[in-house]
């Protein structure tokens, strides 16, 4: 038999690796319609928010979607640019800046957000298509929490039920204590203290999720501390020098702690003059960065009597983070590359 004939086998002697690089989403436009179809979307999904669904269906579309996307889009506004969204455009450029990295008759790498677009199904049709028999996923989450990572895999596994063949997959869960990824954030610091002098206080801002969820196993709080402890230890940092604190939360049930914005008040009063704020787990700047951070916290530390609150940027396109992110892949897929 003329195996060579066969069709598809000259394309299954020549692997191929795509890459996705996932990241949570943003809305398409700054518009109560627009963060009401992305919220409706995001806030839905069971991983998120782990509630009775029939109770939070009622909560989500009779209350939430109802109240929300007005003020959300309001939020956005302050921080959306003539590109777009900035975690859009940042995560573009991260996109390209790896994907020059390699050749691409080897790997494709392809971006795609857990909610809103380029869809996670889009990103795996467009790594088919070009032919990727070998897939590598990379959720841009350094900590682990089964409210993205693993909502991430959800939605890969979700499209892979309607392809008749699936290719050999590998998903990267966590690189929370990744040696470059340290670095990278550290060096971030130094250069941030080199450039505006260092403040009193070093905060490590970090996503907040229902303590429940880590009580019922979610490493995510484990993956935090092991994170900011490595840094402060690769700056230098003493004990009260630095803290980890948790922010964006919203909802009635106890969150992890501390919340940014009660220690930023607390510094304020007891007379912290001046802060340095760093999200380590943020790959790239965002609403929660930007506009949480800068704008929401800086004004809580002012109002409680603090003078400046300083923001140290996400890793996004710099060339140590693009580098760790290299690094991830060729050892990930080892083997394959």
């Amino acid at each position: 038999m003329n195996y060579s004939a066969v069709e598809g086998f000259e394309a299954e002697a020549q692997k191929k690796v795509g890459v996705l690089l996932v990241n949570l989403g943003t809305p398409d436009a700054p518009t109560p319609a627009a963060l009401r179809t992305y919220l409706k979307q995001f806030l839905g999904d069971p991983r998120v928010v782990e509630s009775n669904r029939l109770i939070w269906w009622f909560a989500l579309n009779v209350v939430i979607l109802n109240i929300r996307p007005k003020k959300s889009a309001h939020a956005y506004q302050t921080v959306w640019t003539d590109e777009g969204s900035p975690l859009m455009v940042i995560s573009q450029q991260q996109q390209k800046a790896l994907q020059a990295k390699f050749d691409m008759e080897k790997v494709v790498v392809e971006l795609a957000m857990t909610y809103g677009n380029p869809s996670i199904q889009q990103g795996l049709e467009n790594l088919r298509e070009q032919g990727c028999n070998q897939l590598f996923i990379l959720p841009l989450y350094p900590q682990y929490s089964g409210s993205t990572t693993a909502a991430v895999t959800d939605r890969v596994f979700d499209v892979f039920k309607s392809w008749r063949r699936v290719p050999n997959v590998r998903v990267l869960s966590a690189y929370y204590d990744e040696p470059a990824y340290i670095d990278a954030l550290a060096n971030s610091v130094r250069e941030h203290w080199d450039k505006q002098g260092k403040a009193e206080k070093l905060m490590m801002s970090f996503h907040g999720i229902p303590k429940r969820y880590a009580n019922n196993g979610d490493p995510y709080q484990l993956h935090c501390e092991q994170t900011a402890q490595l840094l402060a230890d690769n700056l230098g940092l003493k004990e009260g020098e630095w803290i980890l604190t948790f922010q964006s939360i919203f909802g009635r049930e106890e969150w992890l702690q501390p919340y940014t914005a009660s220690q930023l008040k607390a510094w304020g009063a007891a007379g912290i003059k001046d802060v340095d704020v760093i999200c380590p787990g943020f790959a790239a700047d965002c609403l929660e960065t930007l506009e949480e951070i800068t704008v929401e916290n800086k004004g809580y530390f002012i109002e409680a009597g603090g003078k400046d609150l300083r923001y140290i940027p996400a890793l996004n396109d710099r060339s140590d983070h693009i580098e760790t992110l290299e690094g991830l892949i060729q050892r990930e897929c080892a083997g394959w590359l």
